[in-house]
């Protein structure tokens, strides 16, 4: 395998191992959130990620090439994600069907694709946008053939409220391929990290949020998993592919969560699915495959 050959199938290894990564952290958020409070979760998360940069401190803060005025475009990514994103998320879980709000996610790639090409002035070829298609359609077909776990007792609403967090990805992924040029994506990863943790930390003060009364193993090592191996590994691949591919093809990875997740929750949580479901999968697989292809016409 050349040079070359290699450097480009680095960030796609990297993009698909993310995506098997954030799969695997529904299953955790499922494990933690039955003994404490989603934002005593995500705050730990948070501070555990942030408590691993710090071991490699030196290092990443080597790799800094800080330039006057970068700190907006720093903090609107980390604001964007994981600030409001996770926010936006979990509100919105709690009024509508986990079916309806995959649907809304599926508008991911489409979105980052269209505000690329506004933005960042990427080429947008018309494989990316038939490919973008096809990934969408099977991820609707994905959820629309698995059953809701939740009530719905305001799906309208619910449902603006996960498009807003698909707003917020849009903004994360975009500034995020700007700083990529200048900065080290592990050390992107931190500032997310450490800004998350600064900003959850207030919220654990509010009325609403229910402290821990006990330590409970399962959903510790839980949280240790998502702050240590999800925060640090999924977000670190993904920024580290972003540097290399264009913000508009990378998230159109996302839509393989759906698939990892159905085949991840069979193996460890024993859930089955169907033979259509399988094939919404394999659609799915099919249109980022599409989007992938180089158009040589």
């Amino acid at each position: 395998m050349t040079k070359s050959r290699l450097q480009e199938l680095l960030p796609v290894l990297a993009l698909l191992l993310a995506m098997v990564l954030w799969a695997s952290s529904f299953i955790a958020l499922k494990i933690a959130f039955v003994e404490y409070d989603p934002v005593v979760v995500i705050f730990g998360r948070m501070l555990v990620a942030t408590l691993c940069f710090l071991l490699v401190g030196k290092r990443l803060a080597r790799s800094l090439d800080y330039r006057a005025g970068d700190y907006r475009l720093i903090l609107f990514m980390a604001f964007c994600e994981p600030c409001l994103y996770f926010i936006f998320e979990a509100k919105a879980v709690e009024n509508t069907t986990a079916s309806q709000a995959g649907m809304i996610t599926a508008m991911l790639p489409v979105l980052v694709m269209v505000a690329a090409s506004l933005i960042l002035k990427e080429k947008v070829s018309w494989r990316g946008w038939l490919g973008a298609l096809v990934a969408v359609t099977g991820v609707c077909w994905l959820t629309l053939e698995s059953s809701p776990s939740s009530d719905a007792p305001n799906p309208v609403l619910g449902n603006f409220l996960e498009f807003m967090a698909m707003v917020c990805a849009t903004g994360y992924t975009i500034a995020l391929k700007r700083l990529t040029s200048r900065y080290s994506p592990f050390l992107l990863t931190a500032v997310q990290a450490l800004v998350g943790s600064f900003f959850y930390f207030p919220l654990l003060f509010l009325p609403g949020t229910v402290m821990p009364s006990a330590f409970h193993l399962s959903s510790a090592l839980a949280i240790v998993y998502l702050g240590a191996v999800i925060t640090l590994g999924a977000y670190g691949l993904y920024n580290y592919a972003v540097k290399y591919v264009p913000a508009s093809r990378a998230t159109l990875y996302v839509n393989l969560i759906p698939v990892y997740t159905v085949i991840l929750s069979w193996m460890i949580l024993g859930e089955t699915f169907s033979l259509t479901q399988c094939v919404a999968a394999l659609v799915i697989i099919g249109g980022v495959y599409i989007s992938q292809v180089k158009n040589n016409t």
